[in-house]
């Protein structure tokens, strides 16, 4: 604890520095950006074969470590699920402190007691806990110093991504959409914990978007937010996905567009008002949450200079929006969908007849768990590409019933069977020829047009990261932590960790060393180039 405190004492006046030069990983995505990119160099595509092993940090808990972590002031924070903090020397691994929030015994919404991340913002520590406390813990020492109530996990809600802090406010949106919640997004003053304002992502009688809701049906439209959005310190908005509207697929009882469901949202962090919004799935029926992340880029579009922002939908189009206002530029599939017939010239989908769920069953492409989903991807500045892990030529069967709503349970309003297996277990059981395929795909970022992709034997749910030296990072649910050449996809370097890989992968530097750490199974590993590679 001591050594701790010493290097608080020492690192903050070099903290900007190495931010700048990439030798941390500070925030969730990397940057406020959220491009997964990483200005390191030196691990290459051709001396990345010379990685090794250098330690693991092992969970006491086997729930699913889908946690990205931190890494400044040359300490590594992150979260052991279902709501711990631990630190660790980033070089060894190395535990200095374990923070343990206790939980009560309830039902946890989907999927799974995760948490995927913690924030860090003038020496303290910030976290969102499954029974809808934020809770701020010492960095150097990890007692807490405050805690507040975010609002009633008795009726579903928690919290499950790491906020976001913005000019001393942090934020955090609600998971629990599957269990009739009604969706905010709320901040926090970072100093007391205090309320400062809240964004209902259902709106109520009054608010505009409500009258898209038939009846009461707004009173449990879920609108999910289970991912951390993007910030763009210029024009001084947040960007955060919304997800599905509730129930699930029982469309019937919920008519309308359901606002502010499966949409991205620009707010001012400051008050929480909307700039603006798009919905990717209005009057969703196939739960296509809008929780990917927000890439955001400036660049040329059509000769003229924009300010951007890529988006892989769950939906299976790929959009590019001008982040300033809102405006749609582009839509495009990036995998097999039939429930579409086109974008319109707002990007607004022409729904083709006969897709949604039914009491039969109606096959529908992509799947329940979309074209990609929550896991991160990647913008390279090298290459100039969008990177993303695909399920492509994947389908399910959707089907609907009537389910009444009950505080606290399952409000789904239906079910979904898919050939490709939703655990890795079930894979080997269950997986045909039929049933599609995952890849890492590389895409022109102004045309989504596929430029490689790099097939495997089972989809991934594992996030990406690219470097300056056009090394690729991911992993699979086959077990495999890998590299790949970011400008053609040729495999670079495997290795088999066991475990499932559900989390993304950060790069880091200390004292001149390149390290990538990465969460597999239920532990964290960690490797750098041996020291004799070059």
């Amino acid at each position: 604890m001591r050594a701790l405190t010493q290097i608080f004492a020492i690192l903050p006046l070099c903290a900007a520095a190495l931010a700048q030069s990439g030798a941390e990983w500070p925030v969730y995505h990397g940057a406020p950006s959220s491009w997964h990119h990483s200005s390191l160099a030196r691990i290459t595509t051709a001396n990345v074969k010379n990685l090794e092993l250098k330690w693991v940090w092992q969970a006491q808990s086997l729930e699913k470590f889908e946690a990205t972590p931190l890494v400044v002031n040359g300490v590594m924070y992150l979260t052991e699920a279902p709501n711990n903090i631990v630190a660790l020397d980033p070089a060894t691994g190395r535990e200095y402190w374990v923070y343990e929030h206790p939980l009560p015994e309830v039902t946890y919404p989907c999927c799974g007691k995760v948490n995927r991340g913690v924030s860090l913002h003038d020496g303290m520590l910030y976290m969102g806990t499954l029974d809808m406390k934020l809770v701020a813990v010492n960095a150097a020492t990890g007692k807490k110093a405050w805690e507040t109530v975010v609002g009633d996990y008795r009726k579903g809600y928690a919290l499950t991504h790491a906020p976001m802090i913005v000019n001393g406010l942090v934020m955090v949106g609600t998971a629990g959409g599957e269990l009739g919640i009604r969706g905010f997004i709320a901040a926090y003053d970072a100093r007391t914990g205090k309320e400062v304002w809240r964004f209902k992502t259902i709106p109520e009688p009054g608010e505009p978007g409500n009258e898209t809701w038939g009846g009461d049906s707004w009173k449990h439209g879920g609108g999910s937010v289970w991912l951390t959005g993007s910030y763009d310190p210029v024009l001084n908005l947040a960007y955060w996905g919304i997800g599905n509207p509730g129930p699930d697929w029982n469309p019937s009882v919920r008519p309308g567009d359901n606002l502010y469901s499966d949409c991205v949202v620009a707010l001012d962090p400051a008050t929480g008002k909307m700039k603006w919004h798009f919905q990717f799935t209005p009057h969703d029926e196939w739960d296509w949450d809008a929780v990917q992340t927000p890439v955001l880029l400036d660049a040329v579009w059509k000769g003229s200079p924009r300010k951007l922002m890529l988006w892989a939908n769950r939906n299976g189009f790929y959009y590019v929006f001008d982040r300033a206002t809102g405006e749609f530029l582009h839509g495009s599939p990036f995998v097999k969908q039939n429930w579409a017939e086109r974008l319109d010239a707002k990007g607004r989908p022409v729904k083709a007849p006969g897709r949604g769920p039914s009491a039969q069953g109606t096959l529908t492409y992509p799947g329940v768990q979309g074209g990609t989903n929550w896991f991160a991807p990647s913008y390279s500045p090298v290459t100039k590409h969008f990177y993303l892990s695909v399920w492509d030529d994947y389908s399910s069967l959707y089907f609907s019933w009537d389910q009444p709503y009950e505080q606290g349970k399952w409000y789904s309003g239906g079910g979904v069977k898919s050939d490709v297996a939703s655990t890795r277990r079930e894979r080997f059981h269950r997986r045909g020829p039929a049933s599609g395929y995952g890849a890492i795909r590389a895409l022109r970022w102004d045309t989504g047009e596929k430029v490689w992709e790099y097939k495997m034997t089972d989809v991934s749910e594992s996030g990406l990261l690219t470097t300056a030296s056009n090394v690729l990072f991911s992993g699979n649910r086959e077990g495999h932590f890998f590299a790949l050449d970011a400008a053609t996809g040729a495999l670079l370097w495997r290795v088999y960790l066991g475990g499932q890989g559900a989390a993304s992968p950060i790069t880091y530097s200390i004292a001149g060393k390149q390290y990538v750490s990465v969460a597999n199974g239920h532990s964290m590993f960690t490797f750098a180039l041996r020291e004799d590679g070059k």
